[in-house]
């Protein structure tokens, strides 16, 4: 059973963690949202001390809006949003 992608938008969720002990966190929650999940990739920046994971997701705005407030909560990880162009909209 596929899922409805009629109401989603693709999202790139940008993460930046600074605290290694979050790790363990991230990856519950990325696993919580794992259906929506395309892809991911994760680079370990070791001159600043951190790891920035780029995650890109095919999932509806609540959703998006979810994962990316519970990352914010977690000490030590920020993160931000980019979503591609509402393709569903009726052109003006």
């Amino acid at each position: 059973m596929g899922k409805d992608t009629e109401n989603t938008r693709v999202t790139l969720v940008g993460i930046i963690v600074e605290d290694q002990e979050a790790a363990g966190r991230i990856n519950g929650l990325l696993h919580e949202y794992g259906e929506y999940i395309i892809g991911r990739m994760g680079i370990p920046y070791h001159e600043k001390q951190m790891n920035i994971i780029s995650v890109v997701m095919d999932a509806p705005q609540e959703k998006v809006s979810a994962l990316s407030g519970k990352l914010g909560m977690i000490p030590g990880v920020s993160s931000k949003c980019l979503y591609a162009p509402d393709t569903q909209k009726a052109p003006k």
